[in-house]
Formats: structure tokens, C-alpha cells, sequence
């Protein structure tokens, strides 16, 4: 059973960087065919993606964050993380790690999902 968790600051100050950590057990992200994301929710608000980092350490981001957004893994430790810099109160957010599957150009979801953190922007 794969499992994931969220970890980080639950108050991030505007125009800070805003770093989560996301630990996989049950299964290596270098694993083919996996990728790994990031998702977001803001309070009242529908689900926003906004990257991954493939098994094969390949990076992918939303086109409206991609400027701010770092998806980098520490393999030793089964571990990916994410930094967004130069913060708002609009990033204000339940932010989720997942698990996608993609083979070639099919895409299989996301089947395995952290339980989310809550992240705050505020000074």
C-alpha cells in the first residue's frame, strides 16, 4: 500500500518561499511510469494542479505557476518537494501530493493521494 504525507510550514509570509516535502512509503518514486504531483485547493475554491516530478526526475508545471514553481526529489530518502516562491494570500491552500500514472500518452489518474496540509499566507 503506497502512502503519502505532507509536511512543511503551516504560515508561510508573503513574498517568502513557501517548501513542502511530500515522504513516500509502499513504493519508490523512481518507480517507471509513475509521477509525482502537487495539488492545491484554495478555501472555497475547486482542485488546482500544479506539477510533477516524473520517475525518471523529469519536471512538469502548470503554465500559470511555472514561474514560481520548483519540484525537485531526494531519492535516498523517497522523498519530493515543493517550492513556491514569492507567496500572496492567494496562495492560500490545502496543498496535496499524489501519485499519477502515465504510460506514453495515456493517463491513468492519480490513485494514491496524501491527506493535505493547509498552508496560510499571511504576514
Amino acid at each position: 500500500q503506497v502512502q503519502l504525507q505532507e509536511s512543511g510550514p503551516g504560515l508561510v509570509k508573503p513574498s517568502q518561499t513557501l517548501s513542502l516535502t511530500c515522504t513516500v512509503s509502499g513504493g519508490s518514486i523512481t518507480t517507471n511510469y509513475y509521477y509525482w504531483s502537487w495539488i492545491r485547493q484554495p478555501p472555497g475554491k475547486g482542485l488546482e494542479w500544479i506539477g510533477y516530478i516524473a520517475y525518471s526526475g523529469s519536471t512538469y508545471y502548470s503554465p500559470s505557476l511555472k514561474s514560481r514553481t520548483s519540484i525537485s526529489r531526494d531519492t535516498s530518502k523517497n522523498q519530493f518537494t515543493l517550492q513556491l516562491s514569492s507567496v500572496t494570500p492567494e496562495d492560500t491552500a490545502v496543498y496535496y501530493c499524489a501519485r499519477e500514472q502515465r504510460l506514453g500518452p495515456h493517463y491513468y489518474g492519480m490513485d494514491y493521494w496524501g491527506k493535505g496540509t493547509l498552508v496560510t499566507v499571511s504576514s
